[in-house]
């Protein structure tokens, strides 16, 4: 573990200039509505209601911009002023550098997927907590429990992993703010903030994640969400906590 900042300031990072294709929307996937709500304004609810979070910046397309403050400004509102939107880029990972750019100041940063809507504001303060507790990269994981095959590029199967040791990793992200910083200094690609820490040699602590916090990508889980939300707003269900 790393000597932190304790009480330094919690920055979430929303990237929500993602097209979607995949989910087959005319909107920014962000915008897409669960249960009437956009998904992006979902998260932000749930980044706030988590209570660990002093700030929350939203990267948007440039277009976006003003109808994403407005969605936003009742969570404002609500939240004393905390949620900022600036234009994010192309690709994710220029959406992230656009909002580490905009709060120079955090101590530590939770990045957090707009299509994992629903992830429960629990799961959100205890990847903060870790950050607190002493971890310089904390990042939430399921197991997998499906079969994973490597394959080549003609489709034959290459080998058979092991899926003990293989996780699924989920948002929000959390990161010692320098940390992130750095890795984002360099130009590379990776998968995740994660596998960007990673290249740099940091261990990346995992705690147990949970199967709410899924990703909104295909028409498929769009059904689930809202059937999920509609139960959950009605009190008819939860879903248990996997670890």
């Amino acid at each position: 573990m790393n000597n932190i900042d304790n009480d330094g300031s919690v920055v979430a990072l929303v990237p929500a200039a993602g097209r979607g294709v995949r989910l087959g929307a005319s909107a920014p996937k962000a915008f897409v509505a669960v249960g009437g709500t956009p998904m992006v304004r979902l998260a932000v609810d749930g980044l706030i209601a988590s209570g660990a979070v002093d700030r929350i910046i939203v990267m948007v397309p440039a277009e976006m911009v003003e109808s994403a403050v407005a969605l936003l400004t009742p969570a404002t509102d609500s939240a004393g002023d905390m949620v900022q939107v600036v234009v994010g880029g192309a690709e994710r990972t220029d959406s992230v550098r656009a909002g580490i750019a905009a709060a120079p100041d955090a101590s530590y940063f939770l990045v957090h997927d707009a299509a994992r809507a629903l992830t429960p504001p629990r799961l959100i303060a205890e990847v903060a907590d870790e950050l607190r507790a002493g971890h310089a990269a904390v990042v939430p994981a399921l197991p997998v429990v499906d079969t994973i095959k490597s394959v080549d590029a003609l489709g034959i199967v290459t080998g058979t992993p092991d899926r003990s040791g293989l996780r699924a990793i989920q948002t929000p992200q959390g990161f010692a703010a320098d940390l992130l910083r750095t890795a984002y200094a360099a130009d590379v690609q990776a998968t995740d903030d994660a596998g960007l820490v990673e290249l740099l040699g940091t261990q990346v602590h995992t705690i147990p994640g949970d199967a709410q916090a899924f990703k909104i990508t295909t028409q498929l889980d769009l059904m689930l969400a809202e059937t999920l939300l509609t139960r959950l707003s009605s009190g008819y269900a939860t879903i248990a906590r996997t670890s």
